[in-house]
């Protein structure tokens, strides 16, 4: 089992300053659940959203439900779960997570004297994409990435669909050309993966990496050629 989770870093003489996380309808929870647990290891203050159709996604590939009155446990169950399934394969302090509902259109994340870093949206949906970039501010999650932009902090949008189409593209372009960042879930093999979590950690770590959080979720380039194949275990 690994343990992670800690005390917030960011409470400084302002108050907390969380990240703001995101998670769409878009299939790859995983992917989420890496961030959140990275972010919570290195001691960052969370503000989650999970929108309607992201529950829908959780239960499929979690076989466990996420609910506003019960968010904390189904966090806890989701958060310890490997991406292979495994059960408690994760130790996590969830203390530095605060729980926004998706129709919350007055929580604090909606405004933008609202003090937070920045906005991880993981996994993005091509909804949420559209959302986003046209501005239209249909649930919180859209709300928040839309007073991310504005405020001019960090805002980033790890898109998982395949293929995609002119409009996505165009509307991915209109993020980027807002200042988002655009990271496709998209996992690469020369950090010597040996299974699916490791696979799953390369891309949380590129949504950190884009952040500016640090973490240890993946082996970096270096340069050495054949390394991703010795760390692998093949000679």
């Amino acid at each position: 089992m690994v343990t992670l989770g800690g005390m917030p870093s960011s409470d400084g003489p302002q108050g907390r300053r969380p990240w703001i996380v995101g998670v769409s309808g878009a299939s790859g929870t995983p992917y989420a659940a890496a961030v959140l647990r990275a972010l919570l290891a290195a001691g960052e203050p969370v503000d989650l959203v999970v929108s309607r159709a992201a529950r829908l996604t959780l239960l499929d590939e979690t076989a466990g439900p996420f609910r506003d009155a019960h968010w904390q446990p189904d966090l806890e169950r989701w958060l310890r779960q490997g991406a292979d399934g495994t059960p408690d394969a994760f130790a996590v302090d969830t203390g530095g997570v605060r729980y926004w509902p998706a129709g919350d259109l007055g929580a604090g994340p909606s405004s933008g004297s609202y003090p937070a870093r920045g906005m991880l949206i993981v996994p993005a949906s091509t909804a949420a994409v559209a959302g986003v970039a046209l501005g239209l501010s249909k649930d919180l999650l859209q709300r928040a990435a839309s007073v991310t932009l504005k405020e001019r902090r960090p805002l980033v949008v790890a898109v998982r669909e395949s293929p995609l189409t002119g409009p996505t593209l165009r509307h991915l372009v209109a993020l980027d050309e807002a200042g988002a960042v655009v990271a496709p879930a998209s996992p690469a093999f020369y950090a010597g993966a040996r299974d699916l979590q490791q696979l799953v950690d390369f891309v949380a770590g590129r949504v950190l990496d884009a952040a500016g959080v640090a973490h240890t979720l993946y082996r970096r380039w270096n340069g050495e050629l054949g390394a991703a194949a010795r760390a692998g275990g093949h000679s």
